[in-house]
């Protein structure tokens, strides 16, 4: 195995245990707790490794208040919408569905102009791959994820998909390192996840090991290392090794979530899933582009 490979399959095991690693929390700390600790302890993380390598965190009030933006739509509020999601929806649904990221991210580029032609093939991949979320959601039975938990959930995917795009067009590639960044944008999430303590964050805690230790496995290393490994991911090989995760999330996921927590996994959600990374795999099709009408350019 490459050291590249090896970095993809950590990376995907990290990532894909995100969802996991919550639900545990979950049986101990609110979802208000859950997502201010896990943005404390990989801020704690990430600043001590920042200082550390003898870097220094971001400065200038204009810098500062884009990685605030960045904070609030790719950490604080997708964070939020997951420990709130995963009270009543499956942790293997919910890392399938965190799949649809990059379908949000080429609608919002689409919509916005930054998408001003489209390729067959990613045009019939976005179709596919909201058809597979339609599977998941199965709204025609009465047994279907459909419900506030679920669209929570797929609520965080598209702040992902908002949060990527303008941290990509605001501040990777500036001049300032990655460990910087990553570290500000989570010590900027976890002060704003603070202001939503006094609603469900003020709750006692039932000190019970496992959902503790899965709590600090959450922000140690399915928050801060993973955040940074994104990061690193991307500036030292390229988005295509990156996005080579998204692929591998849900299998993780849906794996740890059967094995770990007896989940069942039906055959429905297994096709919805199939599908949904086959829309995605097209989306990143190159083939015959369709321009998109009205798209402002």
């Amino acid at each position: 195995m490459t050291r590249a490979s090896a970095r993809v399959a950590v990376l995907a095991l990290l990532w894909g245990s995100t969802f996991l690693w919550i639900k545990l929390s979950l049986t101990v700390l609110t979802p208000v707790q859950v997502t201010f600790a896990r943005c404390l302890l990989g801020a704690a993380v990430l600043t001590a490794a920042c200082l550390g390598t003898g870097r220094r965190l971001p400065r200038g009030a204009a810098l500062w208040g884009r990685i605030l933006i960045a904070a609030f739509f790719c950490n604080a509020l997708p964070f939020a919408l997951f420990s709130l999601g995963e009270q009543t929806v499956d942790s293997g649904v919910a890392g399938v569905l965190n799949a649809t990221t990059p379908l949000w991210s080429l609608l919002l580029g689409a919509a916005l102009g930054a998408e001003p032609a489209l390729r067959r093939a990613r045009l019939g991949g976005l179709l596919l791959g909201f058809g597979g979320v339609v599977l998941i959601f199965a709204p025609w039975q009465r047994t279907g994820q459909v419900g506030w938990g679920a669209l929570a959930i797929v609520g965080a995917a598209v702040s992902y998909a908002v949060g990527f795009a303008y941290m990509g067009r605001r501040l990777v590639g500036k001049g300032v390192a990655t460990i910087s960044l990553s570290a500000a944008q989570l010590l900027a999430a976890t002060a704003l996840t603070a202001l939503t303590l006094p609603v469900g964050g003020l709750t006692p805690v039932h000190p019970e090991a496992k959902g503790l230790i899965a709590m600090v496995v959450l922000g140690v290393l399915a928050t801060g290392v993973t955040f940074h490994l994104t990061y690193r991911m991307i500036a030292h090989e390229g988005a295509t090794n990156a996005a080579t995760v998204s692929y591998l999330l849900p299998v993780v996921s849906v794996a740890l979530g059967a094995v770990l927590l007896a989940e069942p996994v039906s055959a429905r959600v297994a096709l919805g899933m199939v599908v949904v990374l086959g829309g995605v795999a097209l989306t990143r099709w190159k083939g015959t582009v369709v321009v998109v009408k009205g798209a402002v350019g």
